[in-house]
C-alpha cells in the first residue's frame, strides 16, 4: 500500500466538499435579474470584501466603511493591524439612506434617543424622547457622525441586524458595537456606500 490511506472520516470530508461546491459558486454569483433592495433577502453570508485603499488615501486614526449593499461594517486600526468584520442592520429605504464620507465626532455609552420629526411622522406612535434602557433602540452605544441624526450604535432587537430595518443609521449587535466603540477613536473616518 502506498502512503494514502482511505478512511471513513476523509471519505466523508471529501464527499461533503463536493456537495458544498455547487452552493459556495451560487453564492458568490448574485441572482440573474434580481436588482439589490427589490425584495430579495439576503443573509450574513452576503458580505463582499471591502478594501480601504478602495475608499480612502490613508487609514488614518481608525478607517470604517460601512457597506449598504451586503450589510457589514468594516473597521481597520490606523495601522491596518487590526481588521474586523460586523453584520449590521441599515437603513429601509434609499431615501433614508445617507452615502459618502463622515467622520466619528462624538461618541456616547448608554445614549437616549430622541426621534427625528420624520420619523415620528412616518410614525406617530414613536415617543418624543426614549431614556437609555433595555427599549432604547440605541443600544447599548452609540457614535455619532458628522451628518445630524445619523449613527453607528448598538440595537436590543437583534433580528434587525441582516436586514433593512432602520430610519438612515447603521446598528450592530450590541456585544459588536461596545468592541467597535473601545477601537474606533474620534475622528475615525467613515464611509457609507
Amino acid at each position: 500500500m502506498s502512503g494514502s490511506r482511505i478512511t471513513r472520516r476523509s471519505t466523508l470530508l471529501s464527499g461533503a466538499a463536493v456537495l458544498a461546491t455547487p452552493m459556495l459558486a451560487l453564492a458568490e454569483a448574485p441572482a440573474p435579474n434580481v436588482r439589490a433592495g427589490a425584495g430579495t433577502r439576503r443573509n450574513l453570508s452576503s458580505f463582499r470584501v471591502q478594501r480601504w485603499q478602495d475608499h480612502f488615501d490613508s487609514l488614518g486614526r481608525a478607517t470604517i466603511v460601512a457597506d449598504i449593499q451586503s450589510r457589514a461594517l468594516h473597521y481597520w486600526s490606523g495601522d491596518g493591524s487590526d481588521y474586523r468584520l460586523y453584520p449590521s442592520s441599515v437603513p429601509l429605504t434609499d431615501e433614508l439612506t445617507r452615502r459618502g464620507y463622515s467622520e466619528i465626532v462624538r461618541k456616547r455609552v448608554d445614549p437616549d434617543w430622541t426621534p427625528t420629526q420624520s420619523m415620528r411622522e412616518r410614525d406617530p406612535s414613536l415617543p418624543a424622547y426614549m431614556p437609555p434602557g433595555p427599549d432604547n433602540p440605541l443600544g447599548t452605544h452609540a457614535m455619532y457622525l458628522t451628518w445630524p441624526a445619523y449613527l453607528i450604535h448598538g440595537t436590543h432587537d437583534t433580528r434587525k441586524i441582516g436586514r433593512r430595518s432602520s430610519s438612515g443609521c447603521i446598528g450592530l449587535f450590541n456585544e459588536h458595537i461596545a468592541e467597535l466603540f473601545e477601537l474606533t477613536p474620534i475622528g475615525a473616518q467613515v464611509r457609507l456606500l
